[in-house]
C-alpha cells in the first residue's frame, strides 16, 4: 500500500515501556505498521512528558504526566481523574491529525474533545467493555460508574467503532445504541519474526524452572477476567508429572493479590511443583517461556480477544483455553488446541459451574501433557495459522483504509452540502 498524505493521532494509556496488557500491545504494534503508510502521532500516559520515540518523523510518541500529590478524592478515584486530566492536556496541547484513535475507556473523554473541538472523525477500538467486566468496582469504586458512562458516550458518537474480534462486535451491538454499518471487525495480530520459537534453556534456569521436565504456562495479570484463580483451583486435578509455571503480576486490588497468595499456597502443597513467576516479565525471557512451554492454559473468563494466545501459538505451542469471548477466533478446537467449554451465571461472569469448568481445564492440559505427538502437531498448526491470518501489515492497511473511508465520506458530504 502506498503512503498517504494523511495523519492519525492516537491516544492511550499503554505505550512502550510501560506495557501492561493486550491493549498496549496492539498499540505498539499497530503504530509501528501504521507509520509506514502514514503520519502517526501517539499521546499516551507518563510520568515526564518526555518524547519517547521518533522513528523516521512518521511516529512520535509523547508521554503525559500528572502529579495526584495534592489530590484529596478517594484513592480508588485517583485513575479516574489523572485520565481526565491527561484528556485535558493532549487537547490543550493542540491537535493536527486528520482522525483521533482511542484505546480504552481512559482515553475516551479526550477523544470526545478532540471530536468536537477539532472537528475530526473519531475512531475507537474496543479491547473490552465496562458492562462486561463489573469487578472493575473493586478497583474503581464509584469511578467504575464514570468509565461506563464515558465509554458509552464515545462509542455512541464515534464515526467508526473497532471490535477485536467478531464476538466483540456482537457486544458492542447489543450493549450500544450504534448502526452496524459503523462497527467493523479487525483482529489482533502478532509480530511473526519476533514471536517465534527459540531456544531458552537459560531464561528457564533464570526463574528457576527444571529444563528436564515440561511445564504448563500461563501468562497474565492478576485480575478476574483473566480466570486465574480458577486456573489456580484447577492444579488440584492436574497430573504432578509436569510443572506449572505461572506468570501472573500486576494484580487490580490488594484483595485479589491476597486471595492469589492463598490460592497457589493450596495449589503447591497439593502439587508440588508450582512456580510463580510475581514480576512481570520481559518480552524476550516471555518468548523464550512460551517456546519451551509443553502447553499454554488460557482460562480466561472475559476475553474479548486473547493476543497471549496468538502469542503462545506463534511460538509453537498447544494451547488449552476457555471457550469464551474471541478465543474461539485464534484457537481451532482439536487443531490448534482444546477449547474448555464455560457456561456463565446469567449477568455474572461467574460460571454456572466452577469446579467443571476448573476439571475441564484440567483434562485439557492433562491430555496434551500426556500426549507430545499431538502437542507437537497442534504447535506447528498454531504457528500455520499466526502466519496465515493475523499480520501486523494486514492489520495496519484495513486500519488506514478505515481512517481513508471516513475522511472521503467527509469530503463527499461536504461537497454535496
Amino acid at each position: 500500500m502506498e503512503r498517504t498524505e494523511m495523519k492519525s493521532l492516537i491516544l492511550t494509556n499503554e505505550f512502550p515501556p510501560n506495557i501492561y496488557g493486550g491493549a498496549g500491545v496492539h498499540v505498539d504494534y499497530l503504530t509501528r505498521e501504521l507509520s509506514r503508510l502514514m503520519e502517526v502521532e501517539v499521546r499516551c500516559f507518563g510520568s515526564d512528558g518526555r518524547d519517547l520515540r521518533v522513528n523516521d518523523q512518521s511516529l512520535k510518541a509523547t508521554a503525559y504526566g500528572v502529579d495526584a500529590s495534592e489530590y484529596g478524592a478517594p484513592r480508588p478515584l485517583h485513575s479516574v481523574f489523572t485520565a481526565l486530566e491527561r484528556c485535558l492536556d493532549w487537547n490543550s496541547a493542540g491537535i493536527d491529525a486528520d482522525v483521533v484513535h482511542l484505546h480504552t475507556w481512559y482515553t475516551h473523554f479526550g477523544g470526545i474533545l478532540a471530536k468536537l473541538n477539532y472537528g475530526i472523525p473519531l475512531v475507537l477500538t474496543v479491547h473490552s467493555l465496562e458492562p462486561l467486566r463489573p469487578w472493575k468496582r473493586e478497583q474503581l469504586g464509584g469511578g467504575y460508574d464514570f468509565s461506563c458512562w464515558v465509554e458509552r458516550t464515545a462509542i455512541e458518537m464515534a464515526d467508526a467503532v473497532v471490535a477485536v474480534s467478531a464476538d466483540t462486535k456482537a457486544d458492542v451491538l447489543r450493549l450500544f445504541n450504534v448502526p452496524e454499518s459503523k462497527v467493523r471487525v479487525i483482529h489482533n495480530g502478532i509480530d511473526l519474526n519476533e514471536f517465534k520459537a527459540v531456544n531458552a534453556d537459560a531464561v528457564l534456569a533464570k526463574y528457576g524452572i527444571d529444563p528436564l521436565r515440561p511445564y504448563m504456562l500461563f501468562v497474565g495479570r492478576i485480575t478476574r477476567q483473566k480466570g486465574i484463580l480458577h486456573l489456580a483451583n484447577a492444579i488440584r486435578h492436574m497430573s504432578k508429572d509436569f510443572q506449572i509455571v505461572l506468570c501472573a503480576g500486576a494484580p487490580d486490588t490488594p484483595e485479589i493479590a491476597a486471595e492469589m497468595r492463598c490460592k497457589v499456597d493450596e495449589a503447591q502443597a497439593l502439587h508440588g511443583s508450582v512456580i510463580w513467576v510475581e514480576s512481570m516479565v520481559a518480552k524476550q525471557d516471555l518468548i523464550a517461556l512460551y517456546s519451551r512451554a509443553a502447553v499454554f492454559c488460557c482460562p480466561s473468563v472475559y476475553e474479548p480477544f486473547g493476543i497471549i494466545n496468538l502469542e503462545a501459538m506463534a511460538c509453537e505451542t498447544a494451547v488449552v483455553a476457555s471457550a469464551i469471548g474471541g478465543i474461539p477466533e485464534v484457537v481451532v478446537p482439536e487443531e490448534t488446541g482444546i477449547l474448555v467449554p464455560l457456561a456463565l451465571k446469567h449477568g455474572t461472569f461467574e460460571p454456572q459451574d466452577s469446579e467443571a469448568f476448573e476439571k475441564g481445564l484440567a483434562m485439557g492440559v492433562n491430555r496434551l501433557m500426556s500426549d507430545e505427538a499431538l502437542r507437537v502437531r497442534m504447535g506447528s498448526a498454531g504457528r500455520r495459522r499466526a502466519e496465515q491470518h493475523f499480520s501486523w501489515s494486514s492489520i495496519a492497511a484495513k486500519t488506514h483504509q478505515l481512517y481513508s473511508e471516513l475522511l472521503q465520506s467527509r469530503k463527499s458530504a461536504r461537497t454535496s452540502g
